[in-house]
């Protein structure tokens, strides 16, 4: 497998750029690889492969093995790049059954296996959580893809990860098209990044002093969010969103240390260059 395919696979994923026209051949070799019995009862966590400052590129990926994590499911890593039913990655396989989708797949293993982080939490902020989550998932999402796609002008990231040159403008190309068809990419670059910059204060000042989202014991929201800052905070090298969480903001940038301390003992072993 050429080096730019298998980084092309985890940067379109990252950006939520559609891979199956781009990647058709690679899939196809990924599907005729034969499978490995996966041991029962073990969730089988499909992604991506290492991401540069963080374990993996695609805000999704994270916020799904945090879950994992802080639900104690136990679970298997498959680091193949298979697209899932849905075309998209990460996407988990449970003695037999498929799921795609992050969403998706948190909400089946928690009626699976029985587990409610936000047990502990009212109606009212169970609401407020599944808000911010959506701000993070809808808003800060879109400005972390079009930022690494077309608004840093040397792909840092891209430049990390080995992508060469015409990867990188196909990556440019998909990610202002799908964002024009969104919406936000009908916006300029100073206008993307001033609404993203306000979602990252409506977190600060929500979040304030306090441990994770709701309080001091973590929700499940806080998977998806934590997914969403880490990309900010650690893979957007000289970017004005990392710029807000580590001067205007940082008590963002503590919240994500907080639950990567908690949750990623092995961080440093599941990145390619430590920070």
């Amino acid at each position: 497998m050429a080096e730019t395919t298998g980084s092309c696979v985890s940067l379109y994923i990252a950006t939520g750029v559609v891979t199956v026209t781009v990647l058709l051949l690679y899939i196809r070799r990924a599907k005729s690889s034969p499978a490995e019995p996966h041991p029962r009862d073990t969730v089988m966590l499909h992604q991506l492969g290492k991401g540069v400052h963080a374990p993996s590129i695609s805000p999704f990926v994270l916020k799904l093995e945090t879950y994992l994590r802080m639900s104690n499911i136990p679970y298997k890593n498959l680091f193949d790049k298979k697209m899932s039913s849905k075309g998209k990655t990460p996407w988990i396989e449970y003695n037999g059954e498929q799921v795609p989708d992050s969403e998706f797949c948190i909400e089946y293993l928690s009626a699976k296996f029985n587990v409610d982080l936000n047990s502990k939490f009212s109606h009212s902020d169970r609401a407020i959580g599944r808000a911010f989550r959506k701000l993070a998932e809808e808003d800060v999402y879109w400005y972390i893809g079009l930022s690494r796609c077309v608004y840093d002008r040397h792909r840092t990231i891209f430049s990390r990860l080995g992508l060469r040159w015409l990867i990188r403008k196909i990556l440019e190309r998909k990610a202002l098209t799908s964002a024009w068809h969104h919406g936000i990419g009908r916006h300029s670059e100073t206008e993307v990044t001033h609404i993203a910059v306000g979602d990252l204060k409506a977190l600060s000042d929500f979040i304030g002093d306090k441990r994770f989202l709701l309080g001091d014991t973590p929700c499940q929201e806080d998977c998806a969010v934590f997914g969403i800052l880490a990309q900010v905070v650690w893979q957007m090298p000289g970017s004005d969103g990392e710029r807000a969480v580590n001067e205007k903001y940082a008590n963002l940038r503590q919240y994500c240390v907080r639950i990567k301390d908690k949750y990623w003992p092995d961080w440093d072993d599941r990145v390619m260059e430590s920070v």
